[in-house]
């Protein structure tokens, strides 16, 4: 719905690539006066781009308590949330760090901030979980039917419970939600976005998860009315229909190569360790057993419906014609890690049988 536009709007995250590009649309809007990104991080040379007409402030969430009271920020679009653990950056307690206490600390600043009239938070289908109780489909209403073995997962739910617990403070300012799920594009880098682009595609034996994606694009369009237009409430941020995960890796032109559960999430450990990959837990459940969300809510309020898993997935497809974005040693290395790991389970299996054997005749 229409809104008074904001005068001052203060965007966490500028250092990563949604961040910038957020606060890069919210500067080019004329009916935006100031945009302020908040951020420990300098930007890489790629994303200063785009940040010509943002105002940077280099602070952590413990300073923003000060800066927004200083600021006067009429709008918080929170986007300093990641997705996974930077073994570079500290690992998953950094991770854990910038999530949830980061979110803490700046709700914590945005209470006593006079002006503010809106919050905008980064949340993820990631808050339902992935388990064989789940329904079909997820609403915006649906409890996670078990508690979510992985670290962003949880992240989530603490993160949309701190916003519920700043909603009951200060009623009178409008919070929105968006739980996206997976960024797909032609441009975007993510975990999963690096997953599809192996020539060789772990998957999980005798499953054939649902999956939906968001393009970039879309979410940025869906955040920006966000903040121009009132619409508080959760929302479900997912392109139309399903994937299952067999077609995306036909249509992305990739082998699968099906593995057991236990022996994927060993084959994803040892990719991490060579540097071939960020899969973990959330995205292993994912695979196992897929994630489908309602997006009517999105639709009706926002007036905007994202182009559909399909068509997302496809201009992802498109901008990775050439290739896979691996090296070929690194492609080496990957193949040498999952026959590695393939050798080491079954050799166990082989201990196990053997060791069963001998306790049984012992008992003869």
């Amino acid at each position: 719905m229409p809104a008074a536009p904001p005068r001052v709007v203060v965007v966490t995250g500028v250092s990563r690539f949604l961040g910038a590009r957020v606060a890069s649309r919210l500067a080019a809007d004329p009916r935006v006066e100031r945009v302020i990104g908040l951020d420990p991080h300098e930007p890489s040379p790629a994303l200063s781009g785009l940040l010509t007409d943002v105002e940077l402030i280099q602070a952590d969430a413990r300073a923003s308590a000060g800066v927004l009271a200083e600021l006067g920020a009429e709008v918080i679009v929170h986007l300093a949330v990641t997705s996974a653990p930077d073994p570079d950056g500290g690992g998953r307690s950094a991770m854990k760090e910038q999530n949830v206490i980061g979110t803490m600390q700046l709700l914590a600043g945005a209470q006593s901030a006079g002006k503010l009239r809106k919050l905008v938070v980064r949340s993820s289908t990631a808050a339902y979980g992935a388990s064989f109780r789940d329904p079909a489909v997820f609403t915006e209403d649906t409890e996670p039917r078990a508690v979510p073995r992985g670290s962003f997962a949880r992240d989530i739910l603490d993160i949309e419970g701190y916003v519920r617990g700043f909603r009951r403070r200060r009623p009178e300012v409008g919070a929105t939600v968006l739980r996206f799920a997976p960024f797909i594009s032609s441009t975007a880098e993510t975990s999963l976005t690096r997953y599809f682009s192996q020539p060789l595609v772990p998957t999980v034996l005798g499953r054939d998860a649902r999956l939906q994606f968001v393009h970039v694009d879309d979410a940025l369009e869906i955040l920006h009315r966000s903040v121009v237009e009132d619409h508080p409430g959760t929302f479900n941020v997912a392109g139309e229909g399903v994937l299952a995960l067999s077609q995306a890796v036909r249509r992305a032109g990739r082998i699968s190569l099906p593995l057991p559960e236990g022996t994927l999430s060993s084959v994803a450990a040892v990719a991490r360790n060579v540097g071939i990959g960020q899969i973990g837990l959330d995205q292993i459940d994912l695979f196992v057993h897929g994630r489908v969300v309602d997006t009517t809510r999105l639709v009706r309020e926002f007036g905007f419906a994202p182009r559909s898993t399909a068509a997302a997935f496809d201009d992802f497809i498109n901008g990775h014609r050439n290739g896979a974005s691996l090296s070929a040693d690194r492609l080496a290395a990957a193949e040498r890690a999952i026959l590695d790991g393939i050798r080491r389970v079954r050799a166990a299996a082989t201990q196990d049988v053997a060791a069963t054997q001998d306790q049984e005749r012992v008992q003869l």
